[in-house]
């Protein structure tokens, strides 16, 4: 919401709020599941809000994209099919396709999230819409999750928070669901929020994925546009995958040819030393 003249203003948090300022209001319209605003700032450049909260913004995008991408593709090794839940705005696709991936699924609830981004927002997919490689479905995704038939070496929930239309990306249910959509050896990773505001979420998730994963752990890495320190990246596998020697991971990253704006292998292995805050909200 902008509450200031000249200013959007955050409540995610009952008793924090974060504030951007607002050189240009670009769109606003509310879709049959959310509102859409997407606003100018002179620092992160065009930003994407759905109900007040900043989902994505141009300048500083690339660092959860790579992260939440990245890390478990690298510590794959070979994935070859992967499904992204949510990502409307393209850049998860946009990231996960830079590998010699088969197919890219993604399946987001609000069209209208796709058909804006690619009109205000064109630098953040980055062409991923047109890659013969993307298959998108305008479905609700826990539903998707309940019915396909598997075989995605990595999952990415790339939701928004657990309020409102995201809010089902969160449950034990959904989670057993994306368990079973896996292929042996496969990945899933999440997006659960900054963890010193949002403690009780990683908690769950972690629960929940203990339950299901021989590993079930999380990583972090700061995104500056999401107030109250890193972000926490939920991780579940019954691989080792997470112990991939660094010499194995510099390996792969080299071999890719692939540059990034954040990630490497030495952020890969130091995303999953924690915090001892973070540490004790596994259960």
């Amino acid at each position: 919401m902008t509450d200031m003249t000249g200013w959007s203003v955050e409540r995610l948090h009952d008793d924090h709020s974060q504030a951007l300022r607002v050189s240009e209001v670009l769109y606003d319209n509310k879709t049959d599941h959310q509102r859409l605003r997407v606003i100018a700032n002179p620092t992160f450049g065009r930003v994407l809000t759905l109900d007040g909260v900043v989902q994505v913004t141009e300048a500083d995008n690339f660092i959860y994209h790579e992260m939440l991408t990245h890390v478990p593709i690298f510590a794959h090794g070979a994935a070859k099919r992967v499904l992204i839940v949510g990502g409307g705005d393209g850049g998860m696709a946009r990231e996960a396709l830079r590998h010699p991936v088969d197919s890219v699924t993604m399946v987001e609830i609000d069209g209208g999230v796709v058909d804006f981004s690619k009109e205000y927002l064109p630098s953040i997919s980055a062409g991923a819409f047109d890659d013969p490689r993307l298959d998108l479905q305008i479905a609700d995704g826990a539903e998707f999750m309940k019915t396909t038939d598997g075989g995605f070496d990595v999952i990415i929930i790339d939701s928004t928070d657990p309020v409102g239309p995201g809010e089902v990306l969160f449950t034990d249910h959904f989670y057993g669901h994306a368990k079973r959509a896996l292929a042996p050896g496969g990945i899933l990773v999440t997006q659960n929020g900054v963890p010193f505001m949002q403690g009780g979420e990683l908690t769950g998730t972690l629960r929940a994925f203990g339950s299901l994963f021989a590993d079930a752990y999380c990583y972090l890495a700061t995104v500056p546009t999401y107030a109250g320190g890193p972000m926490a990246f939920g991780w579940g596998t019954d691989s080792d995958a997470r112990h991939v020697p660094l010499e194995l991971l510099t390996d792969r990253v080299a071999q890719s040819g692939l540059d990034f704006g954040y990630y490497s292998a030495e952020v890969h292995k130091a995303a999953f030393a924690l915090p001892g805050y973070v540490k004790k909200l596994f259960p």
